[in-house]
């Protein structure tokens, strides 16, 4: 079987690519993967574009996992959330390209880079706790007020609307929306656009920027471990 996450980088534009020929779980081996992708893209000095494969960025967390609590639970949805706080907090730009589905963890690492670019079509972006019977975790509950379009934070978190790509440019999960097709040039293009900041200045001021909201987020991270340790768990 091959890695789930590839590495590529050319002009100082690293692309980090998910594809488990499934559904892309971010398992801890997904989630692993993609933690060593950007250790090497920041050893390179790059920016990065994170993506998934046709048709879906990720169907967010293994559910199995998940629901069978315990440890591996438990660290799968810190290093989910860990991952969300290193995309905000990393010192170059990132941009995700999502090319479809991109559902609960996956939908709140859509809230994390700097740019988001999503494929049209019939694919759906949603935070889907509720509709599921899991409570949502502090954490994504802290990403999504971050980023989210006020009008439409209740509706996203607490009714787990579904959003087209289109409207979820609306909602604040995504900011463009291109054809399919032109998917990877449209994040290459951005990549290499925002290789072109003076990276010194971007640096500084997205931790002016973030920083308030990195330690509501590492707060709140804290706290879900504390719940899922205590054994409160996020069935409802």
């Amino acid at each position: 079987m091959s890695e789930p996450v590839t590495y590529e980088l050319r002009e100082g534009v690293a692309t980090v690519r998910m594809d488990d020929g499934k559904v892309n779980a971010l398992s801890r081996t997904m989630l692993a993967g993609i933690g060593a992708a950007l250790d090497k893209a920041e050893a390179d000095e790059a920016v990065v574009v994170l993506t998934g494969r046709p048709g879906i960025f990720s169907a967010g967390f293994d559910l199995r996992v998940l629901r069978g609590g315990g440890p591996d639970a438990v660290s799968m949805l810190q290093e989910g959330f860990l991952l969300a706080e290193r995309l905000l907090s990393y010192p170059r730009p990132v941009v995700i390209t999502c090319p479809g589905h991109a559902i609960a963890m996956a939908s709140f690492l859509l809230l994390s880079p700097d740019y988001r670019i999503g494929a049209a079509g019939e694919f759906r972006i949603t935070a889907n706790e509720v509709a599921i019977g899991l409570v949502m975790p502090r954490a994504a509950v802290e990403l999504c007020r971050q980023r989210l379009a006020p009008a439409y934070l209740h509706r996203a978190v607490a009714l787990a609307e579904v959003f087209s790509p289109e409207r979820a440019v609306a909602a604040g999960f995504l900011d463009d929306v291109v054809a399919p097709e032109a998917l990877d040039e449209a994040g290459a293009d951005a990549g290499r656009r925002l290789a072109e900041l003076n990276m010194t200045a971007h640096r500084a001021t997205k931790e002016r920027t973030r920083a308030l909201g990195l330690g509501r987020l590492r707060a709140a991270i804290e706290q879900d471990d504390a719940d899922m340790a205590g054994g409160l768990g996020i069935e409802a």
